[in-house]
Order: structure tokens, then sequence, then C-alpha cells
């Protein structure tokens, strides 16, 4: 799933399949039919899915077939090309448990074609995300759901949950939408007047978020999977678009994350990897429009949220750290490649403001390449 609700416009998107092509979000209902597709009842199961229902992976399953290729008579460049191909099928290697990858698990989960229908055929101005579709679950929930019961059937290793930006919570008891709220005002701009009590607005959509996100949270650590759960083996993250809405920056964003990806991943901690700043607990978010504060809001000033010279660790480090738990591969120059053997050291443009600040004019660069050591379990 890219975005709940499936908004497909580029403030809701997750990411480009080419420079200029939104990645296409998925609904739920389509969500819902290609998992229950794994383990529908009545259909014909293929030698190679009966083999991997068996408890083989999908190595073992081709195995004859490269052993077959490797005694070909081909170029060192073919046989550098299969053994790259051998390489990315280790990463499915782990096999899923039969018994959980069926009809009880996502009737357990609430994942029914019901409930799908009921959040399908929502209302245009109701507010589906809290809307409640049972006894225990909303829309938000159901989703998340939808992403349990995809990680339990190893359907898809990175799976992404994006609530839409400019949501009115009408079920929270609020009347404007959450991207105004984010800039004080009453409108998405960064200058004016503040909104009469926004402060207590945004902490009641913040609660809400976070209590979606330990429900996501729960339900993974609820499933068995090996000698733990399946939250134990995977990273559940959590974090926003910027760090404050106001000041429109990145600086000291935090990120939460549940689960260890398998014991890559130190949990338990608070840690701050930005080193030599000072305490980061105490922004500056209530510098305005609380009780005893200004009363008008100034975005361009950065007033609110941290300032721009403090806590800006790049975030592509982190991004680094997922994706080697995840098992992904680089290349000579350290960006994701296929085949190589070695860690993810570089990952997107620039890792710091002053270069791409102004429409990135300056060439490309990575000044403090790799992981955050910090992060690490081994560290």
């Amino acid at each position: 799933m890219n975005t709940i609700g499936g908004n497909d416009n580029a403030q809701s998107a997750i990411s480009y399949s080419a420079a200029e092509t939104l990645f296409k979000s998925i609904s739920a209902s389509q969500v819902f039919s290609s998992l229950t597709g794994l383990f529908e009842a009545g259909k014909p199961t293929s030698p190679d899915t009966y083999a991997a229902m068996r408890g083989k992976s999908i190595l073992d399953i081709v195995r004859d077939d490269l052993q077959t290729l490797e005694r070909f008579d081909m170029s060192r460049a073919d046989k550098q090309k299969l053994a790259a191909w051998k390489e990315l099928l280790h990463p499915t290697g782990n096999v899923v448990v039969p018994s959980q990858c069926d009809t009880s698990l996502a009737t357990a989960l609430g994942v029914t074609r019901e409930n799908i229908d009921l959040q399908s055929t929502r209302p245009s101005v109701d507010d589906w995300l809290t809307r409640r579709i049972s006894d225990g679950l909303d829309g938000a929930d159901l989703y998340s759901n939808l992403a349990v019961l995809a990680a339990a059937c190893n359907a898809n290793p990175v799976i992404f949950l994006k609530y839409p930006a400019a949501y009115t919570f009408t079920g929270l008891g609020l009347t404007q939408e959450s991207e105004g709220l984010s800039s004080r005002l009453d409108h998405a701009g960064v200058q004016g007047p503040c909104v009469p009590g926004v402060l207590d607005m945004l902490l009641t959509i913040d609660d809400y978020h976070a209590r979606k996100f330990a429900h996501l949270v729960g339900q993974l650590n609820g499933i068995d999977e090996g000698d733990g759960t399946l939250l134990d083996n995977c990273a559940a993250v959590w974090f926003q678009e910027m760090s404050d809405g106001c000041a429109l920056n990145l600086n000291n964003l935090p990120i939460v994350q549940v689960g260890s990806a398998g014991g890559y991943f130190k949990t338990g901690w608070a840690v701050n990897v930005d080193d030599g700043s000072p305490d980061l607990t105490t922004g500056n978010s209530e510098i305005t429009c609380a009780e005893g504060t200004p009363d008008e809001v100034d975005g361009y000033s950065q007033e609110t949220g941290t300032d721009p010279s403090l806590a800006s660790a790049p975030i592509n480090k982190y991004y680094c750290n997922l994706m080697n738990a995840l098992g992904v591969k680089a290349g000579a120059d350290g960006f994701p490649a296929r085949g190589d053997p070695g860690p993810v050291t570089h990952f997107g443009m620039y890792d710091r403001t002053e270069d791409f600040i102004g429409g990135g004019t300056n060439p490309p660069t990575l000044h403090d390449p790799g992981e955050f050591t910090a992060l690490r379990a081994s560290s």
C-alpha cells in the first residue's frame, strides 16, 4: 500500500517510478485481493507454490535450474549476471510459516471482504480514517492490519502506510484540515494569526497517530515467527514529513522505530544520532500560539521547530541502515546495486542542506556516507 486512501498526487506521493511519474498507490480492495490470492480455497496450486508451502525457499525451488545453467559454456559477463541473480534470491530465503498465511489469520485481523467493502463504500465527505468499521477497528486500523497480513505472508519486504495530507479529522472533533493546523493557521500558508487552541488540536492529531502506530506494533507482536514474533523480524518505523509544520524543516526530526529487524538494530534505546548537538528535548514548537506567547506565526523566520544549524544529521544515513538490515547490497560506489557483496553506504544526492538549498545547484555530494553505527545492535 502506498497511500491510505489511494490519493495519487504529488503531495501524497511516497516516491516516483520515473522523474515525474508518481509511484501508483493501490486501494484496500486491491491489497486484499492480492493477499487472499495467496491462500484462496478452491484454486489450483502450482508445483512451485506447493513447494513453498511445504517449507522450501525460492532458492531451493530453482536450484536445479540454476545448476543446469551454471554448467553451460557462457561468457564471464553472463556468469557474473547469473551469480548476481543468485545473490538476489538470498533475501527470499525466509520461509513463510504455512499456518500463518491463511484465512484464519486474515479473519482474526479483521481483514475480511465485508470490512473491506465497508471501507471502500465510505461516503465521500466522511472521515473514513476514524470511522468505525467494527468494534475493534477503524478505517486506519484496517489498513494497518492489511499491512500486517502482507508481512505475515511475506508478500513484500517493504510496506508503506502514508496518512493523507491536508486531512480533516472530523471524527476527532476537528473541523479544519491538518496541513493548515500544522502551520498554526486557518490555511496552508506560512504567516498569519494563530488558530485559537491550535496546539491542543495538533496534540489531538498526534495522539491519534500514536495510537494507530501502537495498534500496528501490537498486531505485529501478536504473530509468532521463528524464535520470536513477526515484530522481532521487522522494523516498524513512524516518522513525519517534517519536524515542524510551521518552520517546514527536518531538523530534530523524531523517528520512532519498533523491532530489531532480526537483531540488526538496538531496541529499547533513545539515540541522538547528531553527535555534539545540545539537548534536543526542548524544541521551539510552542514558542508561538501558546498562552503567554505571540499570537502571530511566521514560517519564514524559522522561529518554531529547531534552529536550522542544529540537529541536521542526514536522514540518508538512516535509510542506509534500513537497506542493510533488509540485506540490500551495494556496488563499488556504495549505492544500492545488484550482485555486489558490499553494504549500502550511499543513498540520495545530498546530505547537507546548504548544498541543495535553492533547488540543488551544487553538484550532488555525500559528505558523510555510511549508516548510523549507533543504531546497530553490534556497535
